[in-house]
């Protein structure tokens, strides 16, 4: 979402990580406005909700740089990525700005249109492009105007970097979005957009938001200088503002975890009272972009209460002790999580499953804001998620991951256990979760089911590969685990081992010297 750089123009990246389990692509993204009846508007789209990147989420236009939009290979990546914005404004909402695409009759453009809309344009529809956009001048390609570059922070598998354009729309323009990748599109006034957002009416994608309330913030001539030095703030450290629903702020710091994440998630929760959970990192620079973050939610009137902890594990609690430490305050988690913290607490309070906290005022208003602890084991035998009442929004720890699968880690980790939790959760009704590591999922049942699902086609894999000779699980892991990077073989044959427990005590499997035999029918 955020960070880069692109020419001039504002960027950040406050958090440079090992990126060598993800993929980066470079991308653009549209901020159109118009004036209408006196009042500023933007155009939103709304993604398709199988979408893999932020599907159901509303955004703006945009699309990832194609090779077709670069004339040289040595020109300024900038025209490149005005090109792109221009090719995706046209096939995503239909829109030709400036003398592109002057001749073209209605039949043309239409046909035009959907081919180059089609997961795999024809090469003459490519070419017939190119052609129309070579000949716009250097002004007509500078009616989209560069904003800001973002780059996904490194919690996600696929990070994009991304040059914002702003393009003001003329009044009359019409823009069509046609069902596909897109449900619909709207202009809307930021303030109505971010109101329905704050009433759980719809989801914005976190850049977005970001960029609409300060539309709403400040003034028009003042709008493109204040993102600017947002930017920079954030190019000096300052944590990326990551929310997916209103109330929880997302705070990926880095972490000793496990690969393929290299970040671990600590949320803020709650708006006039608010509680820290999984304070992770133990990197001082990471502690201090979170008191940073924390010092400004007090600075503008926000009272933390607590700090929480999903579990014990290093990657969730190497700033527990500092935070309670800094602010005075109290550690809610588990009792056998309490007893394992790496760090004394001047303050420990044990919660169980159902404990409910009190957040006061939802950011809409609505009062009895409350917070619910759910026990979880399976990963861990101190297992907490929390689940606030407002949004159905849930913090899971490491329940779930949405970079890779969890690992169940005997004797701590029990499998059928863990999916008894995950079970559980379904009974819940949630909207969107947040992982410890990875970015937020908006539909929690969804993402359970895949978890239940992808668990049972890994323990029918493990059955076939069980034979009447026992087999060490070295030997089994690449028969099962096929589908990973071999440098990950030591952490699944973890996950293995707790499969194979689970077999056998189900009566499937057979133990003999640490090897691994199918139970004879």
């Amino acid at each position: 979402m955020f960070g880069g750089r692109l020419g001039a123009h504002a960027s950040f990246d406050a958090n440079p990580r090992s990126d060598r389990f993800m993929a980066r692509r470079t991308a653009t993204s549209l901020l159109l406005t118009r004036c209408h009846s006196e009042a500023r508007e933007v155009f939103l789209v709304e993604r398709a909700p199988e979408l893999r990147f932020f599907g159901g989420y509303w955004a703006f236009p945009g699309g990832v740089l194609d090779e077709g939009d670069w004339h040289s290979p040595d020109e300024d990546e900038a025209w490149a990525l005005r090109r792109c914005g221009l090719r995706e404004l046209f096939e995503e909402t239909g829109l030709l700005l400036g003398s592109i695409g002057s001749g073209w009759s209605e039949e043309v453009r239409h046909g035009l249109r959907q081919d180059l809309s089609a997961r795999r344009p024809s090469a003459e529809a490519k070419a017939t492009w190119q052609r129309a956009i070579a000949t716009a001048s250097a002004d007509e390609l500078e009616i989209v105007r560069p904003l800001c570059s973002m780059t996904t922070p490194p919690f996600a598998p696929v990070r994009y970097a991304t040059q914002f354009l702003q393009v003001e729309v003329p009044e009359e323009a019409r823009l069509e979005v046609w069902e596909g990748e897109l449900v619909r599109g709207e202009f809307v006034r930021p303030a109505e957009a971010l109101r329905s957002w704050r009433a759980g009416e719809r989801l914005i994608a976190p850049p977005v938001l970001f960029l609409l309330e300060l539309l709403e913030s400040c003034e028009e001539s003042k709008f493109a200088a204040t993102v600017e030095r947002e930017t920079r703030a954030m190019a000096a450290g300052r944590l990326h503002p990551v929310r997916f629903v209103p109330g929880i702020f997302m705070a990926p710091l880095a972490t000793p975890t496990l690969p393929p994440a290299t970040t671990t998630n600590c949320f803020l929760i709650g708006d006039e009272r608010q509680c820290v959970v999984d304070p992770a990192t133990y990197e001082v620079g990471e502690q201090e972009r979170l008191f940073e973050k924390m010092d400004a939610e007090i600075a503008r009137g926000a009272r933390f209460e607590s700090v929480l902890v999903t579990h014990h594990h290093p990657d969730h609690v190497g700033a527990v002790a500092a935070v309670s430490r800094r602010y005075s305050l109290p550690v809610l988690a588990h009792p056998l999580t309490l007893e394992r913290l790496p760090e004394p607490v001047a303050t420990m309070r044990p919660i169980e499953d159902g404990a409910v906290l009190d957040l006061g005022k939802a950011p809409d208003g609505s009062p009895d804001w409350k917070l619910k602890a759910i026990h979880t084991p399976g990963h861990d035998r101190g297992h907490l998620c929390f689940v606030e009442s407002r949004y159905r929004a849930a913090v899971v720890g490491d329940m779930m991951s949405t970079v890779s699968t969890i690992v169940i880690d005997p004797p701590e980790g029990h499998l059928a256990t863990y999916l008894g939790s995950l079970s559980r959760l379904l009974e819940e009704p949630l909207g969107v979760v947040h992982p410890a590591h990875g970015p937020a999922h908006r539909d929690g049942h969804e993402l359970i089911r895949t978890y239940l699902a992808h668990r049972a086609e890994r323990e029918a894999s493990l059955l076939a590969a069980l034979g009447t000779e026992p087999r060490s699980i070295a030997s089994l892991v690449s028969d099962v685990y096929t589908d990973i990077d071999p440098r990950l073989y030591a952490l699944a044959g973890r996950s293995l081992l707790a499969g194979l427990h689970k077999l056998r005590d189900e009566g499937l499997a057979n133990e003999q010297a640490e090897s691994w035999s199918r139970t004879r029918a």
